[in-house]
């Protein structure tokens, strides 16, 4: 529905932990013209949104998020969360996960389905990561299982 719409941030795995290793280097990576900022944009394709959507995704929640990885052109899956049995967690907004994912996740809703289509400068850049060439445009088919928010009086 929404396409090549938006401009979105950050991302994680778990397989070896590639993903959430490579965030800390994805900063670094994805830098780009002035003060890490870049024109680079996430591709989102929303595949499936529930018709109620409570809540959406935002910064400081503890998300579950299955995946499959492809690399553009290729067509091979890389990693997925499936395989595993277990959704990746991780908290929107605290740097665990690539950019792009940040960026590509942000708003989803439970049971929404997108997929993701990120640049190398929201993701890996040129840097070799795993099975991952530097370089690569990644594909993510992603799938929202559950949005756990801090209460206000919680400690984040």
């Amino acid at each position: 529905e929404r396409g090549l719409d938006m401009a979105r941030k950050g991302f994680a795995t778990s397989k070896t932990g590639l993903i959430v290793l490579a965030a800390a280097l994805a900063g670094a990576v994805g830098a780009s013209k002035d003060a890490g900022e870049s024109d680079a944009q996430v591709g989102i394709d929303v595949v499936f949104k529930p018709e109620q959507c409570e809540q959406e995704a935002q910064d400081g929640d503890k998300l579950s998020v299955h995946y499959e990885l492809k690399l553009e052109g290729s067509g091979k899956v890389i990693d997925a969360s499936r395989t595993r049995g277990k959704p990746l967690d991780f908290t929107l907004g605290s740097g665990m996960v690539i950019k792009g994912w940040e960026l590509g996740i942000k708003g989803m809703c439970p049971g929404e389905k997108r997929n993701l289509r990120i640049p190398p400068e929201l993701g890996y850049g040129n840097r070799n990561m795993g099975p991952i060439p530097g370089g690569s445009t990644l594909l993510f088919e992603t799938e929202m299982v559950a949005i756990n928010r801090p209460s206000a009086d919680q400690d984040l």
